[in-house]
């Protein structure tokens, strides 16, 4: 009897628990990445700005194989700040991987910008896209300021 009451508790335990976990939600409010600025994307030259504008360079970090696929990212830099990401690969092999990058990619992209930096958590559930952009993203950032 004793067992009966307990594996029922803990079934309805587990089936709200389940139940209180929410999907992933798409984030309408960040915008896709963008490359503000100019560049020429090796990260060898830039284009001058005019005026009061600093120059702004782009980079490219080394593209890092993840389980689920490579992961690169390219960078605007202007005034030593960093002011751009962008994906240039992604994990895409089938819909379940594109959908989650299409979900965690823009997250990372605004909490890199915010933090000026690699230094950022991953998102939950992309764990290994996270990694993945981050090294990239590291990577980039150390050629920028090589």
């Amino acid at each position: 009897m004793r067992r009966a009451v307990f594996t029922t508790s803990a079934t309805i335990a587990g089936v709200v628990l389940l139940l209180s976990l929410k999907p992933h939600q798409h984030d309408t409010a960040v915008p896709p990445p963008s490359t503000a600025g100019g560049g020429t994307g090796d990260g060898t030259s830039g284009a001058a700005g005019s005026g009061a504008n600093p120059v702004s360079r782009t980079y490219r970090g080394q593209s890092v194989d993840t389980r689920y696929g490579p992961v690169q990212v390219e960078i605007t830099m202007s005034g030593g700040h960093l002011t751009a990401v962008r994906v240039l690969r992604s994990p895409s092999e089938n819909g379940r991987d594109r959908e989650i990058a299409s979900i965690a990619l823009p997250k990372l992209t605004k909490k890199a910008l915010a933090a000026g930096s690699a230094r950022i958590d991953t998102v939950s559930g992309a764990t290994y896209t996270s990694e993945g952009y981050i090294t990239s993203l590291q990577s980039a950032l150390d050629s920028a300021r090589a």
